[in-house]
């Protein structure tokens, strides 16, 4: 039997370091900008995704599911610094529907902020109100959207990264 202080943490999972290695690679396809800089081009998988769980800019992700629908998205992706600002552990914050990081007030801009995004590939720029798991609002600015990308380069989900955010 193995105890359960030897498992890794669920960022570290193989599935968690493999979208880690997809996050890398789609933002670098979609900006022509690495999302971290100075790691290296040979990086383990492992290293890869330490590296993005530890950053100080936030980095969520959801599936491909169409943000008009119901539920919608759910996340499959948020770093140390996401699950701060969202005061959730990675238990409750992956696998959530993805709109419920927004009020319901702020749903419909985020969608078509979503919708954008996912015909343009990408998008700069993006601002918006969000709540945490406690109801604190606080606004995002200067964020960036971008598809996610399978290994035959089919859309499978989009990404978001901010690193500028204040209380209201």
């Amino acid at each position: 039997m193995t105890a359960n202080w030897l498992a890794p943490p669920p960022w570290l999972s193989p599935e968690a370091q493999a979208l880690a290695g997809q996050l890398l690679s789609s933002h670098q396809q979609s900006f022509a900008t690495p999302l971290l800089a100075g790691l290296a081009a040979d990086a383990s998988p492992g290293l890869i995704a330490q590296e993005l769980f530890a950053a100080e800019v936030v980095v969520l992700a959801h599936d491909g599911a169409d943000p008009s629908s119901e539920p919608g998205p759910r996340l499959i992706y948020a770093n140390r610094a996401a699950l701060r600002l969202w005061r959730r552990p990675w238990g409750a914050m992956v696998g959530m529907p993805s709109r419920l990081t927004a009020e319901p007030a702020e749903r419909a801009s985020r969608r078509q902020a979503l919708l954008a995004a996912q015909a343009q590939q990408c998008l700069w720029g993006y601002r918006g109100i969000r709540v945490d798991s406690t109801g604190r609002r606080f606004a995002i600015e200067g964020a960036c959207l971008w598809n996610l990308r399978d290994g035959t380069g089919r859309p499978c989900g989009q990404a978001a990264r901010f690193s500028s955010w204040w209380l209201l």
